[in-house]
């Protein structure tokens, strides 16, 4: 029989004594100067942590490991089933490779406080780059492989980078992403001038490099480490800002969340035990991408600050060749945890009702399954839990926080599960649920979800050289809280139910109804892959629900039939007071190339309000399917 969970004395400790526990947390981090002050409330909108503390990030992930012994275990294992190879570099070489880069950053004029903007598909080289930026206190802002040139842009005028470090390209199933192209029109269209390119020539296409500007990668190293360039660590501030990773704004204007040096390093360390139960030595498998938060965090960071291996993947869960594709990387790689998307299970469970493709291999060593990324529901984990044996932990946390909100903590032992919910608060996080007024409210009833202020290590300080900005769209609405823009209640455990955005919880005749619980419904229904609810406009209840299913390979029944069972499903378990008369069956959903569904364009298109293609979507023809298909059921002209 299992231990008792250690969660609630260390919680209790962290609310208690939040200096006293993260002073100790800190111990676990090399520091140059270790902090006196732990919290300074007078700095910043909320304070920040480890004020008077210096360190270097890239000396804790790295130097610290090879000084440790780990100089011949692997840093990285870099699986790429489109290029077809694996890749393998130790903390040794991946010492000396980052070493080098930043010794010509440097040559370049890149110093302490410069920015540097990473615009790169997954390859190690992007690992390398974020990790020479820390190396000597450059301040790296990664930008998603593939965005389009205008959104590109926006970000260089509003970070300013001095380099830029890009690819020829990047690949997807069946096609090449050309990042050439992207780039040039972005510096064309920016106005500020960016001086000095570095570019990877991927042997996939290779492209044109620009006189003057543009630089080989593959030239510039090579010449470093002839001539025996390693540039040292630069003591930083643990509040000289670490990188800057843009989020979307309502105003257009993308919003740059800052990571300071010193929460980020204490916080993530701690999770990579405490939460995901992940030894030093072991192999860890963060399936997201390098350009969200989530890779971050625990692609290239977390992983590396514990002494752990990470696992970067280069493909997808399904069509690189087949849905059985992360079993084939957790049996190869050995990976005792893996934490992807609901969306990437919700695929797989479509493609591979049965399973039968887990079996093909040998998971022996595989020990947790983490969720992130949206909500993960009900169904698709039972199917997770079903089919792998293994606990299946949801958990929830967001691009501003930069670490778990709210999770079941693995390393302090596994609490109950309870499906819907991300389970409990992490230390230092004070969750609660409030109304209008800022005011709790009680168990089981739903509200906004809050954090109350200051946040614990690891969370965003301010936005980048926007401080009022900051104020206004996080603190001002909820006095004393951070406003998570999430919706939701407690249950009388103190379970965390996220049941979707702000803005996903419907006003139905004056019911205020979560779009979250009717996707629950909808998604248990035996023939139903994946889903989508919203509220679109009705002249006579303000807004109604409107469900869109894909349905799971080899389902041969009539699409109508299963829309009737679903309308009745819903009546049932939620009642009628749902107003769910609608439900469309599609080939599949909208959605970002992080995996989430774009439920807000969706939405437009419905209402007939105008819209502008997602600079983030995965295959734009996705949208169109979603108008033809509301055209079918006479919703729009």
């Amino acid at each position: 029989m299992s231990a008792p969970s250690r969660y609630h004395e260390v919680y209790a400790r962290a609310s208690r004594d939040p200096e006293g526990f993260w002073a100790e947390a800190a111990r676990d981090i090399d520091w140059v100067e270790f902090p006196r002050t732990i919290f300074d409330p007078t700095q910043g909108p909320y304070g920040r942590w480890f004020a008077d503390g210096v360190l270097n990030t890239c000396y804790n992930a790295l130097d610290r490991q090879v000084a440790a012994g780990r100089g011949d275990q692997d840093a990285l294992i870099h699986d790429s089933p489109l290029a077809g190879s694996v890749t393998r570099l130790t903390y040794r070489e991946m010492l000396r490779e980052v070493a080098a880069l930043a010794a010509v950053m440097q040559d370049f004029g890149v110093a302490k406080g410069d920015r540097v903007l990473i615009y790169m598909p997954m390859v190690p080289e992007a690992m390398i780059a974020m990790l020479a930026c820390a190396r000597i206190g450059a301040v790296h802002s990664v930008v998603f492989g593939g965005f389009a040139a205008k959104e590109l842009a926006t970000r260089i005028d509003d970070a300013h980078p001095r380099l830029i470090m890009s690819a020829s390209c990047g690949l997807e199933p069946g096609r090449i992403v050309h990042y050439k192209p992207l780039l040039d029109e972005a510096i064309r269209l920016a106005a500020h001038q960016v001086p000095t390119t570095i570019v990877l020539q991927r042997p996939q296409e290779p492209c044109t490099l620009v006189a003057g500007r543009d630089h080989d990668w593959a030239e510039l190293r090579a010449a470093a480490l002839d001539a025996g360039k390693a540039a040292p660590c630069v003591p930083l501030r643990a509040t000289d800002p670490l990188y800057i990773l843009y989020t979307s704004g309502t105003t257009g204007i993308p919003k740059g969340v800052v990571r300071d040096n010193g929460g980020h390093a204490v916080a993530l360390k701690w999770s990579m035990f405490n939460l995901y139960g992940v030894k030093p030595g072991e192999v860890w498998w963060c399936g997201s991408d390098i350009g969200w938060v989530v890779g971050h965090s625990y692609i290239i960071y977390a992983p590396l600050l514990h002494g752990a291996t990470s696992i970067m993947y280069e493909g997808k869960p399904v069509g690189t060749p087949d849905a059985g594709a992360y079993w084939r990387v957790i049996a190869e790689h050995k990976a005792v945890a893996l934490f992807t998307a609901p969306t990437a299970f919700r695929a797989l469970r479509k493609e591979d009702p049965a399973g039968e493709l887990i079996r093909k291999y040998d998971l022996s060593r595989f020990r947790t399954l983490f969720l992130a990324g949206e909500r993960a529901d009900p169904p698709t984990v039972e199917w997770a839990e079903r089919q792998l044996k293994v606990p299946v932990i949801d958990h929830w946390w967001q691009t501003e926080t930069g670490w778990c909100i709210a999770g079941n903590p693995v390393g302090l032992g596994v609490l109950p599960v309870k499906h819907g919910s991300p389970t409990v608060p992490m230390p230092g996080y004070q969750v609660d649920v409030v109304d209008e007024a800022a005011k709790p409210v009680a168990a089981n009833k739903m509200g906004s979800i809050v954090i109350k202020l200051p946040m614990p290590p690891g969370c965003l300080p301010t936005l980048w050289q926007q401080d009022d900005r900051f104020r206004e769209s996080y603190l001002t609405e909820f006095p004393g809280y951070y406003k998570t823009s999430d919706a939701g209640y407690k249950d009388d455990d103190g379970y965390v139910f996220v049941m979707g955005r702000t803005d996903d919880i419907i006003n139905v005749a004056g019911h205020r109804l979560s779009t979250g619980g009717m996707e629950e419904v909808l998604a248990s229904h035996p023939d139903v892959a994946e889903c989508a609810v919203l509220g679109i406009k009705d002249p006579l209840k303000g807004e109604v629900p409107c469900g869109f299913v894909v349905l799971k390979a080899g389902v041969t029944r009539a699409p109508a039939e299963i829309e009737k069972e679903i309308v009745a499903l819903v009546r049932d378990r939620i009642g009628p007071v749902a107003a769910f008369k609608i439900a469309i069956t599609v080939n599949r959903l909208p959605k970002t190339r992080s995996g989430k569904i774009l439920r807000g364009t969706m939405k437009k298109i419905a209402d007939g309000d105008s819209w502008s293609m997602p600079a983030t979507i995965d295959d734009p023809e996705a949208l169109a399917e979603i108008g033809s298909a509301l055209q079918r059921k006479g919703l729009t002209s």
